[in-house]
């Protein structure tokens, strides 16, 4: 049973947070293992299993990223180690940055630091912003639809990923210095 229907939800990158939160505390309540004390071990070890399902999909429905991907994940477009092809305009420009962060190993300066930063924190928001539109009201689209929505959406998804270790370059040069 995946998270969604488990909290009888449909498939959507943006579901009603207060929906999630409302289903959350009434499965909770539902399967609490203190009100199965009385019952047997199989039926203890089931509310248990059924309990941590219940956290587990909580924090996943709560969490956008961990949602992104669970979502791709579930539809079928994500295969373990895949290697995805980014575009080559966004290799080039992500190239730069790299090219940047590299001269900074060597000659640190926190200036051009602050403006590597900023341009990835620009590009990260913009990113942020097409996704917001893109699966805006993705539960109501046909299948036809929802296989092109989820297309561009994977692509977004590597851009992110690239855009994290970016950020985990950044983050490691600004310990430094």
């Amino acid at each position: 049973m995946d998270y969604f229907s488990f909290y009888d939800l449909p498939v959507s990158f943006q579901p009603d947070p207060a929906r999630v939160k409302q289903q959350f505390y009434a499965l909770s309540k539902k399967y609490h293992p203190d009100f199965y004390i009385n019952e047997s071990e199989q039926k203890q070890a089931e509310v248990l299993e059924l309990s941590t399902l219940n956290n587990k999909a909580y924090q996943l429905l709560s969490d956008p990223q961990k949602r992104l991907h669970y979502i791709l994940e579930l539809k079928g477009m994500l295969a373990e180690g895949e290697q995805y092809n980014l575009p080559q305009e966004f290799l080039m420009e992500m190239m730069e940055v790299n090219e940047e962060l590299m001269d900074l190993q060597f000659d640190p300066d926190a200036a051009k630091l602050a403006v590597i930063k900023g341009q990835v924190a620009e590009i990260s928001l913009t990113l942020d912003s097409s996704l917001e539109i893109l699966t805006s009201g993705f539960e109501e689209q046909d299948s036809a639809a929802q296989g092109e929505t989820l297309k561009r959406v994977k692509d977004i998804y590597f851009r992110k990923k690239y855009l994290t270790r970016i950020n985990d370059s950044i983050a490691k040069l600004g310990a430094v210095g």
